[in-house]
């Protein structure tokens, strides 16, 4: 995998997981709300998971916004990574 697709993917675990804190809800209850293994959050969340368009759009559901806030800053939060 290269670079920066990595920074990528674990922006993508660190702003699901900052949304997800500050609902304060585990990963198992945003597994639940979204209908998705809590393994699989925590894939996520460590940027080890790539998820699917229909996967993203769960998690957006079980955190309760939309795709599109989900992915907000996500190509700033991915320059921060080193």
């Amino acid at each position: 995998m290269n670079e920066s697709r990595k920074k990528i993917l674990r922006a993508l675990g660190q702003l699901v997981k900052q949304r997800r804190t500050a609902l304060g809800i585990s990963q198992e209850e945003l597994g639940l709300r979204a209908n998705l293994d809590r393994t699989y959050i925590s894939g996520v969340e460590r940027g080890v998971r790539n998820p699917s368009v229909t996967a993203l759009v769960s998690l957006a559901i079980g955190l309760g916004i939309t795709v599109s806030e989900l992915l907000e800053n996500l190509e700033i939060e991915a320059d921060k990574i080193e």
